[in-house]
């Protein structure tokens, strides 16, 4: 009976393989094998030859303070600096002992990109320094960190308050006042971003130590002959002690001295004494 059975007429045996699909069978397998090549290749490449070869691209930004050549000298970026060779952390270390930027952060980019982002210190006032037994200016920022020791330019130092009462000697960059101060720099500060105009009517603001480590303030209009004792100072009130200059000023022309530390406004005339 098994003889005449017929198969079907769409059977194919197991082992029949159609002619097309044997020839593209063999290309495929090429094809393959060389896209598998080519992607070791790469990744041989990628991985271990360029983070070993030296940076393709360095991007310093934020800086104006310093020069670009001390940046690369201090951080040590040379052109032979690799993904593998750099040391981020020593970086930021070695800017930031220049004292002249707030922040430093540096990123490495894989495999060949080295990022360096820096933010200037914001100079709020400026103080007379002994140096060497010589009187210098120097720059205070908002956290009391002086920098730019006696380098900067007059238009700069025409906008910034005198901060006087407060002894500094044999500075450097990046040194920091007593905490006691930070506030006032801090207060300074915020009145240069909101009123700008504020600060450019202040001549100078000496700071009177009192017990306790605690001080007061003696401020020094640019447009007035008086000067004005404060408890503190902040954007109101400063604003409101400029106005009760010109009002009183207007109104006692021989005043010498405005108290505000009561709460309440006192003058002193100029023949009685200080």
């Amino acid at each position: 009976m098994a003889e005449n059975y017929i198969l079907p007429s769409d059977f194919h045996s197991a082992d029949t393989v159609p002619a097309n699909t044997s020839r593209l069978e063999k290309p495929l397998k090429v094809l393959i094998a060389i896209a598998i090549l080519c992607l070791c290749g790469k990744l041989i490449w990628l991985m271990g030859i360029t983070p070993f070869r030296p940076f393709t691209r360095v991007d310093i930004t934020g800086y104006s303070g310093v020069g670009m050549n001390l940046v690369l000298e201090t951080a040590g970026i040379t052109s032979s600096l690799s993904y593998f060779t750099a040391n981020a952390a020593a970086m930021e270390t070695a800017l930031m002992n220049l004292g002249v930027f707030e922040s430093v952060r540096v990123f490495k980019h894989f495999p060949s990109r080295l990022q360096v982002i820096l933010d200037d210190r914001r100079p709020v006032a400026q103080a007379l320094a002994s140096v060497n037994g010589r009187t210098v200016p120097v720059l205070i920022d908002r956290q009391g960190v002086i920098f730019g020791i006696g380098d900067f330019s007059p238009s700069l130092a025409g906008m910034l308050p005198v901060i006087s009462g407060i002894t500094i000697e044999d500075p450097f960059p990046g040194m920091r006042l007593p905490g006691l101060f930070v506030p006032l720099f801090a207060e300074l500060d915020n009145i240069m971003i909101s009123a700008p105009e504020l600060l450019g009517a202040i001549s100078e603001l000496r700071v009177n130590r009192r017990l306790f480590d605690a001080f007061d303030l003696t401020l020094y209009p640019v447009h007035r002959r008086i000067r004005v004792r404060l408890d503190e100072l902040n954007e109101a009130t400063l604003r409101y002690t400029l106005l009760m200059v010109d009002v009183l000023a207007a109104r006692e022309p021989e005043i010498m001295t405005i108290d505000f530390r009561s709460g309440i406004a006192s003058y002193i005339p100029r023949e009685v004494p200080f």
